[in-house]
């Protein structure tokens, strides 16, 4: 992997910091309202079949993008041990009869 890429181009599982985005529109002033800032950590969580859209995790929740939106973030991978935050996922409850 180089030393910069955009978010479309990395691979499922991968943990990589956000260094900017580019463009000065509403879908780049969007992904700076949906967390995706200089130096936020982003998860690759799973593609679509044909690739298009990615669901990723950052700042506690998931987010699904297309890839149109993700090729606008400019990311740097982090180190396989380096993701210091730990993966949140939502959990569904066993139903137990009880309202």
């Amino acid at each position: 992997m180089s030393n910069t890429e955009t978010l479309d181009q990395i691979p499922k599982g991968r943990f990589v910091h956000v260094i900017g985005v580019v463009g000065d529109d509403p879908i780049t002033r969007r992904l700076n309202d949906l967390g995706i800032r200089k130096g936020v950590q982003i998860e690759v969580i799973r593609r679509a079949p044909l690739g298009d859209p990615t669901v990723f995790e950052l700042c506690g929740y998931q987010l699904c993008l297309r890839r149109t939106e993700s090729a606008r973030v400019r990311v740097s991978p982090l180190a396989e041990t380096a993701h210091s935050t730990p993966r949140f996922r939502a959990r569904t409850r066993a139903h137990t009869g009880n309202a």
